[in-house]
Formats: C-alpha cells, structure tokens, sequence
C-alpha cells in the first residue's frame, strides 16, 4: 500500500471509528442487508449440550452474532449483537430474558446493536473493553475476567491487535459437560484471521498464540463467514495441504446451499488455517525470513504473519 492510501485509509478507518460518520455509514449497510437478506446471508443451526444453546444470528452480510443461552434459567447472553431487529426476534423466538451483551470490539458491525437492545432490556450489563471505546459500556473488561450468567461461565482473554482492546470469550465447557466455545469476533476466522488495524504483527501473533494454548476441541465462532475465500488462500500458500483440501470440499457444499460453515474446532484450525501455522518450517521457508539462527523465532513468526496478512489482502480484500 502505498503512503497516500495508506494516509486515506486512516483517516477513513478514524472517521468510521470515531465519529458520528461511521455509526451513519453502518446503519446504511444494514438497511442494505435486511433488504437483501431478509432471512439472515446464511442458514443457521444451533448447538445443544446439557443445559446450553449456542445460536449463531446472520446479520449484515457476513457477519454472526450470537446468544447464549441458559436453557434451565430462560437466560442469554448476546455477543456481538449488531442488528438489534434480528437479535430481539431471536430472543423472543426462544423466551429468554437478555442478561448481558459480549462485544468482541467496537466496530459498528459488531456493537451497533448495543444502543437498541441495552435500551429495551433495561436491566441487560454491556460488557467490553475499556481501551477499546465499546458503545453504551457498562461493565468493562480485563483479561482473564469471567461473566457469569445462570451456569454460564464465560472468560474474556484479551487479544489486541485487530483493535487495541480485542477480547474474545471462551465460554467454560465444564459445568455442563461439553466442549468450551470461543467466540472470536475479528481475531480468528475459519482458516483466517482479522487485519491488524491497532497494533503490530508482533501484537497480533502473541494474540493469536493466546487462543492457540485452548484445548483442540474448543469450538470456534467467529465473527464473519469468510470460510470459502479464507479457504481458496489457503491453498495458495499451501496448496499441498489435504486437511484444507477436505474442509474445502465441505464448505463448498455448505456455501451451495447458503449453509453456515460455523463452528469449526481450533484442532481444525491448526491444519489448514495459515495464520495459526507460522510455527510450520515448510510455510517459513516458503514465505518467511526462514528459522532465527539463535533460536528465537518470534521475530521470524511475526514477519511471516506480516508477509501472509500482505498476501491474503492482494488475494482478495477481507
């Protein structure tokens, strides 16, 4: 990119987060979406455990919120609900009182439905980051912070880099005796991750490590159906690889019927996502500076995950 682009988009990026500008500009792509997705850009199922729902709601036009909800208690929790009509329609479809609102970040896509909602459920805690400039906060956040609701045990990690005050939540699987769930708005997409917008590529590669120590079968939900694109990229920088080639094969079938392709799992996510693989020798060498002779490699991972940010933007703007 080059300097006066780059000088546009920061102005641009400054007035979308920081002004009145940028809340105008959102409202336009929703009226946009709900004309052009009046059931929602893809084809949801929820996931059941013992006393938990997780409800994935399609909203602009590739974005997910989500609600989590307490099936003994009738409680939810929203995360990242950016149509406030489409969540309150979810959360009376189900009959459950909204307790609390989750925001990964504070672009508009992710918090615009914090105004309406914390307004009609008055009782409902916003929960963000304080560095992170959430609309309508309540209850900030720090890492390693849990929010409980009913048997909800739900655990914010810090994740700058995207933005500077990035959370995701991990949603504790034990108390009912399933899988942990992360919600990871613009850090970790299926086979992706989010631009680095607030930080460096050293920030968002000590971010993305940060969800790499969870257990393999933690499900992961992100914030966007990027899943074919993020895919087909993949195989460019590792066009060899067969657990891509197999996950590709699957959401194609998934994208025919306008199928979500969420959750995957983050033991999927580390054989084909390239962004969680800067650790691999083959993509180093490929790519990257090659291993560091004194045996650090952070400084080699964070360039390559420079170069693959660099390529994955030539590819196909996401």
């Amino acid at each position: 990119m080059t300097l006066s682009r780059r000088l546009l988009f920061r102005i641009g990026y400054s007035l979308y987060t920081r002004t009145w500008l940028g809340y105008l500009f959102y409202r336009q792509q929703l009226r946009r979406a709900r004309n052009r997705y009046p059931k929602g850009h893809s084809k949801t199922q929820p996931r059941l455990f013992n006393g938990v729902k997780v409800l994935p709601i399609p909203v602009l036009s590739d974005n997910y919120s989500y609600l989590i909800i307490d099936t003994q208690a009738r409680l939810a929790v929203a995360v990242d609900p950016s149509d406030p009509r489409a969540v309150q329609a979810s959360i009376e479809k189900e009959g459950v009182t909204l307790v609390a609102i989750l925001c990964t970040h504070k672009h508009w896509d992710h918090s615009g439905g914090n105004r309406d909602l914390s307004r009609r459920h008055r009782d409902c805690r916003v929960y963000g980051s304080p560095q992170d400039g959430i609309p309508y906060l309540t209850h900030p956040l720090c890492h390693q912070d849990v929010v409980s609701v009913g048997r909800l045990q739900i655990r914010a990690l810090a994740t700058p880099g995207h933005t500077q005050g990035h959370l995701v939540y991990l949603l504790d699987g034990e108390p009912y005796r399933g899988p942990s769930c992360l919600f990871s708005g613009d850090l970790l997409f299926l086979s992706g991750c989010g631009r680095t917008f607030e930080g460096t590529a050293e920030t968002m590669l000590s971010s993305l490590d940060t969800v790499l120590g969870l257990e393999d079968d933690t499900l992961l939900w992100p914030g966007h159906e990027y899943a074919e694109e993020n895919l087909g990229f993949a195989g460019v920088v590792e066009p060899e690889n067969l657990a891509r080639e197999r996950k590709m094969q699957w959401v194609q079938r998934q994208r025919m019927e306008r199928k979500s392709t969420c959750p995957s799992t983050l033991g999927e996510e580390r054989s084909y996502n390239p962004f969680l693989r800067t650790h691999c020798l083959a993509l180093q060498e490929a790519l990257g500076p090659g291993p560091d002779p004194t045996g650090d490699d952070s400084c080699s991972r964070a360039q390559l995950l420079e170069e693959l940010r660099r390529l994955k933007d030539m590819h196909k703007s996401k």
